[in-house]
This record gives C-alpha cells, sequence and structure tokens, in this order.
C-alpha cells in the first residue's frame, strides 16, 4: 500500500498548482532556501523560474499588498508565512482590503488567492510564535479558513481554491502534521472542498475537531474503543468558516454526547463556534454539557518542559470521553501512559 506525508501532500500541491494555473506565483520567506519551507516548495524554483517562485524580504504587509495587486491583474497569488503569527503584521491588509473588495466594488473585482500560514508548537517558540490565530481570520466575512488536517484535505482543498474558488482563502498548517504519514488510498476525493468531513463513525460520543486535533482523536478514540469498547465519531472540521451544520447536528443527536477539540483559545474561538451552531440550532439532543479541548488561558511558555503542560494531547481528549461516556469527571479510568503516547507523537524537529 503506497504512503504519503502530510508535507509530500502540499509539496505536490504547489506543484500542481504552478502545472495546472499558468498564471499562479508562490512567495515568501524561506520558499527558495535548502529548507524549502519545511520541504513543501522544495525544487519549485528550479523548475518553474525565479519569476514564480521567489523569496521575499521581511515586510508582510507590503508582500500581502503585493498579493492584492497581482490578483487583481489576473495573477495567481500563493503567499506563505513561515508562521501565522506574521499574517498580524497584515491584518490591514487582510481584513480592510482583501475580505471587502468584492463586497465595495459590487462584485466587480475579485482577488483570489491562497494565504498558507504555519501554526502549532515547536521548541522555545513561546508567546510570539506558537500562537493558532484562526479564530481572528474566521471572524471576518469575506475570508475562508480552512485547516488541513491531512493529506487527503490538503490535496482536496488547495486543487480546488486554486482552480476553482474566486474568493482569498488562508490555510493554516500545523507544523507538527508535516511528518505525519497517510494512505494514499485516503487521498482520493469523495466529498466536497471547503466544508467538514466525517472522519470516522461511532455512536457513544461525538468530536469535532479542527487541525491535528483530528489526529489526536482518532488515538484517543482508538485508546478507549481497545480498553472499554467506547465507540466515538469524528468530524473534521475542515474549513472552519463553512462547518457542515447539518453533519455536526445528525452525529450529536446521534450520540448526546460532544468534546469540540481545537489547537487555539476556547473563548469566541472554534470551540465556542461549535457550541454556538448545536445551542442555536438543536440544543435539546445534548444530553450533558459540551466538552472543550483547547490552549491554556495564557500566552505559550518558551521553556520546554512548561510547554508541555501548555498544549492538550489524546490524553486530555481521552479524559473527557471517559467523563462524558461514564457521566462524572472522576471516573476513575486510567489514561495514557507517555509510554501509550509517545507511540504515534510526532515531535517537532525544527529548524523554525
Amino acid at each position: 500500500m503506497s504512503l504519503i506525508t502530510y508535507r509530500e501532500a502540499i509539496a505536490i500541491a504547489m506543484r500542481d498548482a504552478l502545472k495546472k494555473n499558468p498564471s499562479s506565483l508562490v512567495y515568501g520567506l524561506c520558499v527558495t532556501d535548502h529548507t524549502g519551507l519545511f520541504g513543501t516548495t522544495l525544487g519549485l524554483e528550479a523548475e518553474f523560474g525565479a519569476d514564480r517562485v521567489f523569496e521575499t524580504p521581511l515586510s508582510e504587509d507590503a508582500m500581502t499588498g503585493f498579493a492584492v495587486g497581482a490578483a487583481l491583474n489576473g495573477l495567481y497569488p500563493i503567499h506563505i508565512h513561515l508562521r501565522n503569527d506574521f499574517l498580524l503584521l497584515s491584518m490591514n491588509q487582510l481584513v480592510n482590503s482583501i475580505a471587502k473588495y468584492k463586497y465595495m466594488y459590487g462584485g466587480c473585482f475579485e482577488i483570489p488567492m491562497l494565504v498558507r500560514g504555519i501554526i502549532g508548537r515547536s521548541w522555545g517558540q513561546g508567546a510570539q510564535h506558537s500562537q493558532s490565530l484562526q479564530a481572528l481570520f474566521a471572524h471576518i466575512p469575506g475570508l475562508t479558513v480552512i485547516m488541513p488536517a491531512s493529506a487527503k484535505s490538503v490535496l482536496d482543498n488547495y486543487d480546488y481554491v486554486v482552480n476553482k474558488c474566486k474568493s482569498p482563502v488562508i490555510s493554516l498548517e500545523h507544523r507538527l502534521l508535516y511528518d505525519y504519514v497517510f494512505e494514499s488510498e485516503e487521498c482520493v476525493s469523495k466529498t466536497e472542498a471547503l466544508t467538514s468531513y466525517i472522519v470516522q463513525n461511532g455512536s457513544d460520543v461525538t468530536i469535532v475537531a479542527a487541525s491535528i486535533m483530528v489526529q489526536e482523536s482518532q488515538k484517543a478514540s482508538r485508546f478507549v474503543k481497545e480498553n472499554d469498547g467506547i465507540e466515538v465519531e469524528i468530524i473534521d472540521l475542515n474549513c472552519i468558516t463553512n462547518p457542515d451544520i447539518k453533519m455536526i447536528l445528525e452525529s450529536v443527536s446521534k450520540t448526546g454526547k460532544v468534546i469540540v477539540a481545537d489547537t487555539g483559545w476556547s473563548s469566541f474561538g472554534v470551540c465556542a463556534e461549535v457550541a454556538r451552531i448545536i445551542a442555536t440550532n438543536s440544543p435539546e439532543i445534548l444530553k450533558a454539557p459540551i466538552k472543550e479541548i483547547s490552549m491554556a488561558k495564557a500566552p505559550c511558555p518558551t521553556a520546554k518542559t512548561l510547554e508541555n503542560f501548555f498544549y492538550p494531547d489524546m490524553g486530555d481528549i481521552v479524559d473527557l470521553i471517559y467523563a462524558l461516556y461514564y457521566g462524572k469527571s472522576d471516573h476513575g479510568k486510567d489514561l495514557p501512559s507517555r509510554e501509550y503516547k509517545m507511540r504515534s507523537f510526532k515531535e517537532f524537529k525544527g529548524p523554525f
């Protein structure tokens, strides 16, 4: 059976974008250096030329403004940010120009583009380089925000976005996902892009997850099934600005119990939005209060030992599954050991 990593899927998607769409450009920090931006842009400059694949100066606001001009003139910019935190320097362009351009000019102009930003933990990155800012961008009408959690979601979404979507899309890729391995058969598209996926079916608890928390949820579900026979249904939100509301409600109607797992903070974020969807549509389907998995309500610490407490993992998800299934937080069940979690844990190796 052939396998593909998340990193390889992105590299394929970038090469396909340049091949299929002759107006496309790929640019950003480290795009042409020896790392190829975590290996996702290696060899593209040599293959497609420096006029289509190029480095940029440290000027995020100006380079995002360049994307506006390029899109207005018929080009398709793919602007890559080494960390999504750097997008904060582009907020005027993203929020006041890109998101509103079509609206302000009565639909006469379109500015399709893909903005890739990298999120997630590494080592020693601290408060300003490890944030997951999806809620900020998803709050703005006119911006589509995706968080691909698998090789399939990368290939599905990027092909659609580059070749068919006429709107600006922000994609947030988790740095710990790059080395995850997926079966290539899973990458055959059977669903629409820019919406949610059912990752696995279950009858006892629903987990609605985003980004790497989809993978952590799958690990947690395997643990509780092996040890207690608990069947967990997992929904990959994938496009957090266009979640499949019907899918979420049908799943929660079946299980009555839901956990929302996100890489950001819970308040005013993805966890809050999923809870809002359920509460405003069918609150009666809940058999227990919604549980949340999110980052600690604080900036990320720089020290590795403290960082390990800051980020939730599969053990936290297992704890909440048991709490919902048995109806009490002091469920008395053993949680995954460190050795169990390390079987499939992907530790970021640098350099950024």
